[in-house]
């Protein structure tokens, strides 16, 4: 099985055209997406291309491919527009014997943990900051920001193959692995 995840396109048409590309390239099962999908945040500044309805556009042709998790900035209004369900805090999947638990990273996160096993993988956005770390006890996740990255600012998403978990910039360079299998 091979899955793509992103997170926080925060509305850029530019960035999800980009994701989507990446996403037909990598001939993946499904597309994760964990969270803010098309508003950008008081937070943030506007992201390259900031048109959300073409983002919707993009993003519900292709809603028989997405799983997603609602992020801090996804509202009811989101749901209403989105052919696919945002509004769930978190996603379980079963990989390789393992809980693998998504969700956006405002509520669930390494200070905040679900209820896991030891082994099991939590993998959130939220920070646009990537990390591919074996905690020990559990494995942790963020592929970053595909439109708005912080930290060194490598705009990335996240593939899972095989066990491994591989972490990419938006040319499909590999930045980071992680297997999880031990």
């Amino acid at each position: 099985m091979k899955l793509v995840f992103a997170s926080d396109i925060h509305g850029s048409a530019y960035y999800a055209q980009k994701l989507a590309e990446l996403y037909e390239k990598e001939n993946a099962e499904k597309l994760i997406l964990l969270g803010d999908l098309l508003y950008h945040g008081p937070r943030n500044d506007l992201p390259r291309d900031y048109a959300p309805k073409k983002v919707i556009a993009l993003l519900n042709g292709l809603k028989n491919e997405i799983l997603a998790v609602r992020g801090n900035c996804e509202a009811e209004v989101d749901q209403m527009v989105l052919e696919f369900p945002v509004m769930a805090d978190y996603a379980v999947l079963w990989l390789e014997g393992r809980m693998i638990f998504l969700t956006h990273g405002h509520l669930f996160n390494e200070e905040h943990m679900p209820c896991m096993h030891k082994g099991d993988v939590l993998i959130h956005g939220h920070t646009h900051v990537r990390v591919a770390a074996d905690r020990g006890d559990y494995f942790f996740l963020n592929p970053g920001s595909v439109s708005i990255p912080k930290g060194d600012g490598v705009h990335s998403y996240m593939v899972y193959e095989d066990g491994v978990f591989t972490t990419k910039d938006l040319d499909g360079n590999v930045l980071e692995t992680l297997s999880i299998r031990r």
